[in-house]
């Protein structure tokens, strides 16, 4: 393989890295004691958990399956007080490019109402004020259409060529319809819907890995499915972002047969309380225990199913439990927008039942700033707000949080498998592309479902 290639393929794989083995890269560092441990005055962070600690730990649910527990008892402990029922098939629209100049297509058969080819390749932008216009790969025109419009082909088979930064998926394939609209600050939106548990067929690889046990992938598509059905993004044109502002959506290729029985075994199978599909968040690992939602998201409300539990299974986790190290030049530094003077050290002020902070205050040599547990994970990097602080002089450090590799456009091309079903046509590489990166089959979980979204009904 040519040396560029070669790089492309390097670059492909620390992404698959940094996606889904980030815990398992950071256990393995912290036990080997990768990077030299600083003799200096500075803080140690003693903590827990991966995520906002909010609904079913995926490392939980992993560990309670690993004991042989079935997936409605998974639900049942960490959704407390809820009901286990089907629902009507309804369908998902998932955001995957916005303000695109252009859109690029493969496997179409009908664009509107004009067939189409599914050998061709086609290109769509926009004309005029509210169409957009879409010709072959020669330039012949095949039409200008009002938006938005609806274009469908074989199962699994529809391709968006190139780059969709927003779920980071290189040339990736979708069920359904991709429907295009006009962008409102220029450019094409693409939209793909399709039906819920089709939908779910993209996002259990994404947000868990393929070789769990059965009972874990269920309870993950009960959840996902319950989730997605619950909220939306308050905009009328899609539903779901494909990341982890609402859940890890990867499309047709990231689809396996062990995480497709999953969804099909669970099929239309929601969770209820009150009579309502519950918002049904998760996250990674909770480090024992879960947390009350008022108390994982700022200014959201009480709710009975999404109380603290404790979660005996989780240590099977990587990162059930923690250390990091901050030099205090470090800590100044992290913390500049709220330090006052210099930074002498943090107080906790209030913790929620688990014990994640809620609130603390950073003090400094002129006074003292309150700061939220949210605010001090994202400027300090941590994996969770369940944080104990302690400062400390003339010894060594532990590693600091990780520094995310650079370099690649972000996007991923993923491997299609065959589902059993029927022989999948194996996607062309363009000459001096990387090959498709492996698929992780180690546990390796994302950030789960969050709150920023607005509950249906």
């Amino acid at each position: 393989m040519p040396s560029v290639a070669r790089r492309r393929q390097a670059v492909a794989t620390l992404q698959v890295v940094r996606k889904l083995w980030l815990p398992v890269i950071l256990a393995l560092a912290a036990a080997t004691g990768v990077g030299s441990a600083n003799a200096a005055t500075g803080v140690v962070v003693r903590g827990a958990g991966y995520g906002h600690g909010v609904g079913l730990s995926q490392y939980g649910a992993y560990g309670f399956a690993k004991q042989g527990r079935e997936y409605e008892e998974i639900l049942a402990h960490y959704y407390r007080d809820t009901e286990l029922s089907r629902t009507d098939d309804q369908p998902v629209r998932v955001l995957l490019r916005d303000q695109a100049p252009s859109i690029v297509l493969r496997g179409a058969l009908r664009a509107g109402t004009s067939a189409l080819s599914g050998r061709r390749l086609y290109t769509a932008r926009p004309v005029g004020t509210s169409r957009v216009e879409l010709r072959d790969r020669r330039g012949r025109r095949i039409g200008r259409f009002p938006t938005p419009l609806a274009v469908s082909g074989a199962d699994r088979n529809l391709q968006l060529v190139g780059c969709a930064p927003i779920n980071g998926i290189q040339d990736g394939h979708y069920r359904g319809t991709l429907e295009i609209r006009r962008s409102e600050g220029g450019g094409l939106t693409v939209v793909n819907e399709l039906p819920v548990d089709e939908y779910l067929q993209g996002v259990i690889p994404g947000e868990v890995p393929p070789s769990w046990p059965a009972e874990a992938l269920k309870a993950q598509a009960v959840a996902a499915r319950s989730y997605a059905l619950a909220t939306n993004v308050a905009d009328e044109v899609f539903d779901q972002y494909p990341d982890t502002r609402s859940q890890v959506y990867q499309g047709a290729d990231a689809e396996r047969p062990s995480t497709n029985a999953a969804a099909r075994k669970t099929g239309l199978q929601v969770l209820r309380s009150d009579g309502k599909v519950i918002v049904a968040n998760f996250f990674s690992t909770s480090g024992g225990k879960t947390e009350n939602v008022e108390n994982g998201f700022a200014g959201a409300e009480s709710r009975p199913y999404l109380k603290s539990v404790e979660d005996p299974f989780d240590d099977i986790s990587p990162l059930h439990d923690w250390r990091l190290g901050y030099s205090t030049s470090d800590m100044q530094e992290r913390l500049d927008e709220f330090v006052k003077g210099k930074f002498r050290r943090i107080e906790v002020k209030e913790r929620g039942v688990s014990p994640r902070i809620i609130s603390a205050e950073i003090v400094g040599s002129k006074g003292r700033t309150e700061v939220s547990g949210a605010e001090l994970k994202a400027e300090l990097d941590l994996y969770d707000t369940w944080a104990f602080f302690r400062n400390v002089r003339g010894r060594g450090l532990p590693d600091g949080p990780p520094e995310a590799p650079e370099g690649g456009s972000g996007c991923l091309r993923l491997e299609r498998v065959s589902l059993g079903d029927r022989p999948q046509p194996k996607p062309k590489r363009q000459r001096g592309t990387a090959r498709p990166a492996p698929s992780p089959e180690s546990p390796a979980p994302a950030l789960g479902a969050s709150l920023g979204v607005i509950a249906r009904g």
